[in-house]
């Protein structure tokens, strides 16, 4: 091609007749030799420089879909916009692609870039179109630069390019997502007022009503949609009550919600399944599953079929509720209707079925979710672990386990926790022993749900000696420290086992580590303290829980009033109560 052009007249030869050149590299692809070609052209005392029709051939080649040849860097593009002004060819002369090219850049977060390119543009001296500065208001947008976003609105200004419906919009969409809705209410007043020449739209309303909602000014919202209604032009429509709907429901405000779901269908507004997704969801987080399902039943009639997410939410709540009849009901409904369940659907079953104890319903439902192409979680393993603990089932709690590992989902301390809670219930401490062991070998260090779940193992068989062992290593060689529950379990089988001297020894320790007795810690003390006549002792501890503010509960006043009415103290059961100090050392 290049060779046609060298043999040719020196009179035929011109810019136009190069551009036919590059056309037809640009055609097969090869970019490299237009690119070439180009550079040519590009030099200072090129004999053939380039005109606008050369950038509209490069730029239209390049950024097309379907473009054959290799990948065009940003970079290089950059370098052409500015090679091409610097030859007095104007970025406006690129017509559509020269909005084209800062899409691009800001597509690909090369923000400076585009910048550079719009601001090339605005050099020229050329008329800028403000679709062009929409695209770069866009992109800052989404990096949050509302530095630049300020900058280019008065560059605008100040360069005679008009903002126009767009510019606004983007403008009060970002702030609208970042929560400065007052900076947003303040663009709409201003717009409202006529003070910017550009009146809002109906988007433009419901993006600040939506923002208003998001922060929880729901009410502010409402009132925005009333003024809206005084324009002729924008009346609300279902997005706007759908906005305002959300808003009031995440509040609580299920009945507000309601009565702008009636509003809507007084006025004609149409209803789509958002709505009806909103309002059931608000209703089910609140506790008011029947009404989510009336409403369901309801809205159905009027031609508004639930989807995947209707189903979902009450599904999910039906088993919140222990309802799992009702809930197999709607996932035998959602699967008749054609809706694709999600893992959600299925976890809110299994876990639902499992606490119901219906373990056979569990696995049936565990073999459709893997049809349908899902994986179980650890989450639902471990429950479905549970399950089969809970039934005595180990065989299959077994079987859960090696699925588990052939998916390659590994155990995690909630997996090897229940498994070692069922050994230690059936006080089977052999294998307790090597779950723990198996543990400790995957890396999972035990935590206190462990050593808890073994030292009450070892106190209801009465084996104070391998609980006080258990203890004593988490104190020493453990990283995890005892808790509160843990030390009640200890005082307490040490109370009813004649190991009041040790329990009161621990009541120490827990004091040294900080650990906050409660008042079962306390009942099971007086229990003991009362076996022994120790009368002194328990009347310190009464002080000791005024000071702490741990209130009595029903278990202490029964063992105190019995008691103190035993040995003639109920005046300092009477004190105890009003929180005043009753033993010796304190009066």
């Amino acid at each position: 091609m290049m060779s046609v052009f060298d043999s040719m007249d020196e009179e035929l030869k011109n810019t136009d007749v190069l551009n036919l050149v590059i056309v037809g590299f640009l055609k097969w692809g090869r970019f490299d030799d237009a690119l070439k070609l180009l550079d040519e052209m590009l030099e200072p005392d090129s004999c053939y420089p380039p005109n606008t029709n050369t950038a509209g051939i490069v730029f239209s080649s390049i950024l097309k879909k379907n473009w054959s040849g290799r990948r065009v860097t940003d970079e290089e593009i950059c370098n052409l916009v500015t090679s091409f002004s610097e030859h007095g060819v104007s970025p406006k002369s690129f017509g559509f692609w020269f909005t084209q090219i800062i899409k691009r850049f800001c597509r690909n977060r090369e923000f400076d870039k585009a910048w550079v390119v719009l601001h090339e543009g605005i050099k020229s001296g050329s008329d800028v179109e403000v679709a062009s500065c929409n695209a770069l208001l866009t992109g800052l947008a989404h990096s949050h630069d509302f530095a630049r976003m300020n900058l280019l609105m008065k560059e605008m200004k100040e360069n005679g390019i008009k903002p126009n419906i767009v510019t606004y919009g983007i403008t009060i969409n970002q702030l609208s997502k970042l929560r400065r809705v007052d900076e947003a209410l303040e663009v709409l007043e201003q717009m409202r007022g006529g003070e910017v020449g550009v009146e809002p739209d109906v988007v433009i309303y419901n993006t600040v009503i939506n923002g208003l909602c998001k922060v929880g000014r729901q009410d502010e919202g409402l009132k925005l949609m009333e003024k809206m209604r005084l324009e002729k032009k924008c009346q609300p429509n279902m997005i706007t009550y759908n906005c305002l709907i959300d808003g009031f429901c995440k509040a609580g405000e299920i009945d507000k919600g309601n009565e702008l779901f009636e509003h809507m269908s007084k006025e004609g507004v149409e209803i789509n399944v958002v709505t009806l997704n909103t309002l059931v969801d608000g209703m089910c987080k609140h506790g008011r599953v029947s009404s989510a399902m009336e409403l369901f039943n309801n809205i159905r009639e009027k031609g508004v079929k639930g989807n995947a997410v209707t189903y979902t939410v009450l599904i999910t709540a039906f088993c919140n509720v222990n309802n799992i009849d009702r809930a197999m009901k709607l996932f035998d409904e959602m699967q008749e209707n054609g809706c694709s369940s999600d893992a959600v659907v299925y976890y809110s079953l299994i876990s639902g079925l499992c606490q119901a104890g219906r373990m056979d319903d569990a696995t049936f439902v565990v073999s459709r979710m893997k049809e349908a192409g899902f994986c179980l979680d650890v989450v639902s393993y471990n429950i479905l672990i549970g399950g089969f603990c809970r039934k005595n089932k180990l065989d299959k709690a077994a079987e859960m386990l090696k699925d588990m590992e052939t998916a390659g989902v590994k155990p995690d301390r909630v997996t090897y926790n229940t498994l070692l809670s069922f050994f230690c219930s059936n006080g089977d401490f052999k294998h307790a022993h090597k779950v723990m062991k198996k543990m400790i070998g995957d890396g999972l260090t035990p935590n206190v749900v462990t050593y808890g779940a073994m030292i009450q193992a070892y106190c209801t068989s009465n084996n104070i000696d391998a609980a006080m062992k258990i203890y004593t290593d988490m104190s020493s060689s453990s990283k995890v420290p005892p808790n509160t529950v843990i030390y009640n379990m200890l005082i307490d089988s040490l109370c009813k086992n004649d190991g009041l001297e040790v329990a009161l020894t621990l009541m120490d320790d827990m004091k040294e580590k900080a650990v906050r007795p409660n008042s079962n810690t306390y009942n099971a003390l007086f229990k003991g303290l009362r076996q022994r006549k120790m009368l002194e002792k328990a009347l310190e501890f009464m002080d000791q829980m005024t000071e702490q503010a741990c209130n009595p509960d029903y278990v202490t006043m029964e063992i105190l009033t019995e008691w103190l009415s035993e040995v003639g103290e109920i005046e300092k059961l009477r004190k105890f109560v009003q929180g005043y100090q009753v033993s010796a050392s304190t009066m």
